[in-house]
């Protein structure tokens, strides 16, 4: 059995973290694993029902959870939600596109989209919550990164950019909050089995691709990411800042 003081490290009890894209996949895992450590979970996404859908699965556990509706890209619809939800200890960027494609057939729409969605957001609800942050001289910022934040490949531009982006300015603000006992850090997924992920399970030379590439030989389930985000939200990460950490089976290790 871990002792007391052991489980304190990882309890998140008190705290609140808001979850962007929290409806599904990484986000509906991690919002799982923050509120079962202890914190209040604020599901965000776009669509109410499947907010509530989510909120209703971790209610049945007896989990604190509650949803905020919005569109990341909608910096009004930010202010106003950031404005009605109270203070927020934790803030965990998950939501995410994708636009595949070749970079002649990208267009102006398909890049923004992208980039607000993952970056601009990303700015935008710091602005917002670090204020707050600051009078409390305490707070934890989590961006979900990707392989793409180090990694180069084809057909992705927009999300490349996006990712390598959210990386340095996740260092950038670690620098920026340290002073102020605010850690700001970022998680790498590898290749999980998500909805965004369906086109490449269902391609077999990708899959080929993977068991290559992976060490571990397989993709991941949501679920293997949630220990990650309560360590980066909780007391035991307080002199952690400024990270990527890779969930990755491995992937960035390999050479070949």
């Amino acid at each position: 059995m871990p002792s007391p003081q052991h489980a304190a490290m990882f309890d998140l009890t008190g705290r609140v973290a808001l979850v962007t894209g929290a409806s599904r996949g990484l986000g509906a895992a991690m919002s799982t694993g923050l509120a079962r450590a202890g914190a209040e979970v604020i599901l965000n996404g776009r669509d109410p029902a499947t907010l509530e859908a989510q909120a209703a699965a971790m209610r049945a556990e007896g989990l604190k959870v509650r949803i905020s509706a919005f569109d990341v890209r909608d910096p009004a619809a930010i202010e106003r939600a950031v404005a009605e939800m109270g203070p927020v200890d934790i803030l965990l960027h998950n939501a995410g596109n994708q636009y595949r494609g070749p970079v002649e057939e990208l267009t102006e729409e398909g890049w923004h989209s992208v980039l607000d969605t993952h970056l601009t957001a990303l700015f935008r609800l710091s602005k917002l919550l670090v204020p707050g942050m600051k009078q409390r001289r305490r707070g934890k910022i989590i961006a979900t990164g990707s392989l793409a934040s180090d990694l180069g490949r084809g057909t992705i531009t927009p999300y490349s950019a996006a990712k390598g982006g959210l990386k340095m300015f996740i260092r950038a603000l670690a620098v920026e909050l340290g002073p102020h006992n605010i850690q700001c850090n970022a998680i790498g997924p590898g290749w999980f089995d998500t909805e965004m992920n369906k086109p490449l399970l269902n391609n077999p030379e990708w899959l080929a691709t993977v068991k290559r590439r992976c060490p571990a030989g397989r993709y991941a389930a949501p679920e293997e990411i949630a220990g990650t985000a309560v360590f980066l939200a909780s007391p035991a990460s307080d002199f952690v800042s400024g990270q990527l950490i890779f969930v990755d089976g491995g992937v960035t290790a390999n050479m070949m």
